[in-house]
Formats: C-alpha cells, sequence, structure tokens
C-alpha cells in the first residue's frame, strides 16, 4: 500500500500559458490552464505580452489550483517550477512567484525543465493511460522543439537528434500563415487535412544526416509553390485549401516518422512516446497507431491535456526529484535555452 503523501505545487509559465496543478503522489487532483488570446491579433506570441499577462494570471491561476484540489497551502510539500527552455519574460514570472511561495512556506523548491516534463507527461497517474517502460523512445514535438530523446529512466534522458532550424510547430503554424489561416495555424491545417487527399500535391523531404531534422526548406518549399500558383489562380489556395492542408501534414508527418523509424532501427528499442504540442495532430497520431499494428512498436500517447503546456506534466517531475531529494537553491534563475540530460 502507498504511504506516500506527497504534495506538489506546480507551476509552468514558459511561453504564453499561465498553468498551475497539485499532484498529490503521482495523481493528479487539479490542472488549471489561463491561456492568452491577445497574441492571434499579431500572428504570434509578443513576448511582452505574454510576460504581462503571466503577472496578471498567475496568483488567480495557482490559487484556483489549490481550491480545486481541495487543500490548504501549509500542506505541500514542493513547489516545483518550469525553469526552460521558453520565453525569458514569461519564465522570470514563475520563477520568482515559485521562488517566493516556497520561502514563504519553507519547503522545497524543485526547477523543471519544460521538455523532460512533457516526457515524464507519461507517468502522470490516469486512468486509460498506459506507462512505458525504461528504456523507451520520447519524441517532442512542439512549436518551439522537435527532439528524439532515449530515455534511460525518470531522470536520466539523453538526446538523439532534434531539429537544426525550425521546429515542426512552427513548421505547420507558419505553413498555415502562408495558406491565409490566423495564429496558431497547426490545429486549423490538421482540421482541414482530415477533409483532404494527401497526395495531392507533393513537397520535397529535406535530406539531413542522422536522426535530425530540418523544417526551414520544406516551408520554403511550401511558400513558392503557393505563391507560383496563386499568380496563376488568384484562388487557388481556396479552391485547394483541405488538399493543399492535407499534404503539407503528410509531408511532415512522414519527415518525423522516417526519423522515429531511423531511431528504432538504430537502438533497437520498439517503446516510442510523443509529447508536446504537436503530440495532439491527428496525423502523428495515425502514424503511430498504424506502426503499432505494423512494425510492432508500442506507441504511448498522451491524453490531449497533456499535449499542450500544462502544469501537471512539471508536477510528475518534481514528484519524481522530490523523491530524489533534488532541490533547488533559491539563487536559481530562468534560461532561455535548457537542454536535457
Amino acid at each position: 500500500m502507498n504511504k506516500e503523501k506527497i504534495y506538489i505545487l506546480a507551476i509552468e509559465s514558459s511561453c504564453d500559458d499561465t498553468s498551475a496543478a497539485v499532484l498529490y503522489n503521482s495523481k493528479k487532483l487539479s490542472n488549471v490552464v489561463a491561456s492568452q488570446k491577445i497574441h492571434e491579433a499579431y500572428g504570434g506570441i509578443v513576448p511582452e505580452l505574454a510576460s504581462r499577462a503571466h503577472q496578471q494570471n498567475i496568483v488567480p491561476v495557482v490559487d484556483r489550483a489549490l481550491t480545486m484540489a481541495n487543500i490548504d497551502k501549509n500542506q505541500l510539500s514542493a513547489i516545483a517550477f518550469t525553469r526552460g527552455p521558453g520565453l525569458l519574460g514569461s519564465l522570470l514570472v514563475g520563477t520568482s512567484f515559485a521562488k517566493s511561495l516556497s520561502l514563504g512556506l519553507n519547503i522545497p523548491l524543485i526547477e523543471v525543465n519544460h521538455m523532460q516534463a512533457h516526457i515524464l507527461a507519461h507517468f502522470i497517474d490516469e486512468e486509460n493511460m498506459d506507462k512505458p517502460e525504461f528504456p523507451f523512445l520520447a519524441m517532442t514535438i512542439s512549436g518551439g522543439h522537435t527532439q528524439l530523446v532515449l530515455v534511460h529512466d525518470y531522470l536520466r534522458m539523453e538526446i538523439l537528434g532534434q531539429t537544426l532550424d525550425d521546429a515542426v510547430g512552427e513548421a505547420f503554424d507558419k505553413s498555415a500563415k502562408i495558406l491565409g489561416m490566423p495564429y496558431p495555424g497547426g490545429p486549423l491545417v490538421d482540421s482541414h487535412a482530415r477533409k483532404g487527399d494527401p497526395l495531392a500535391f507533393k513537397f520535397p523531404k529535406p535530406k539531413v544526416k542522422g536522426l535530425d531534422f530540418s523544417f526551414s526548406g520544406l516551408k520554403t518549399s511550401i511558400l513558392y509553390f503557393v505563391q507560383k500558383q496563386t499568380a496563376a489562380n488568384p484562388n487557388f489556395v481556396d479552391e485547394n485549401l483541405d488538399d493543399l492542408c492535407a499534404s503539407i501534414q503528410y509531408t511532415i508527418v512522414n519527415i518525423l516518422m522516417d526519423k522515429l523509424k531511423a531511431t528504432v532501427k538504430q537502438t533497437g528499442i520498439r517503446r516510442v512516446a510523443i509529447g508536446g504540442g504537436v503530440a495532439a495532430n491527428s496525423g502523428i497520431r495515425n502514424a503511430l497507431a498504424e506502426a503499432e499494428r505494423e512494425l510492432g512498436w508500442k506507441a504511448y500517447i498522451p491524453k490531449f491535456e497533456y499535449c499542450t503546456d500544462n502544469a501537471a506534466m512539471i508536477g510528475i517531475v518534481g514528484y519524481y526529484k522530490f523523491k530524489n531529494e533534488d532541490y533547488s537553491d533559491y539563487n536559481i534563475a530562468a534560461t532561455a535555452r535548457y537542454e536535457i540530460g
């Protein structure tokens, strides 16, 4: 019988979502997210506006998380927070708040790597969510990152490959912008792709050695293709939107799967987990389901709640670090760049 009584308050503020969660051991009691709609008007995240919104949101979000968890702050065992990577101004808000609350309550402070948290989200105690066995492969795919990671255990991970330029989420969003869609465009591409023909248009896949990725060339080829076609037919995008989205998504998913298959072949590990905002994409989810059927993989796909930025995933890392007595001191600083491992 589990006799642990560990309560972790987790804070996530790496980009444009302010989130707080409470975990009891590895079980989520609350996971509150305040999203910022203001960036839609600018076609992307405005860092200064994001940090100001975090300052407004963080107190009510933390209060709501504690209320939903039905616990008092004096019951908390530790405060976990996102140290990085992310937008420095946004990270500073969460880091400063976490330090202050930890100091005021005289409980441990625990720094968390945002990308490591996307991977360990699979270990939140949830019904109908399998936990991977070690070692396993993780592919973190988001607006800011694309990485292939060998996960040895909860706190020991090794990057095998990563993007050399744009992240996959950025490739989706920039492609959507080329097609005239609002920000964030990735989910819109996915929605239209479900109704289109993925083989209608062919886009080149970049040739990158090893297990690294590149998406900047693909983005450029999509731009030139659309410009050429609209010059001949101004209504080209409107008339072919579903097929364009399906073809773009098909190409991006194939790039991801080609590298993932190469990683499985190189390591011999067939347990594969995904994480990050793009893990919500139907194309990559379907491709992994197909790999399970045809290649004998075991795929681990998180609930939609844990794909986008959220504090529960920060809390699960905090839980394992707390058990390991891996605490931070108050000199710790937020950092925009923070490599796994």
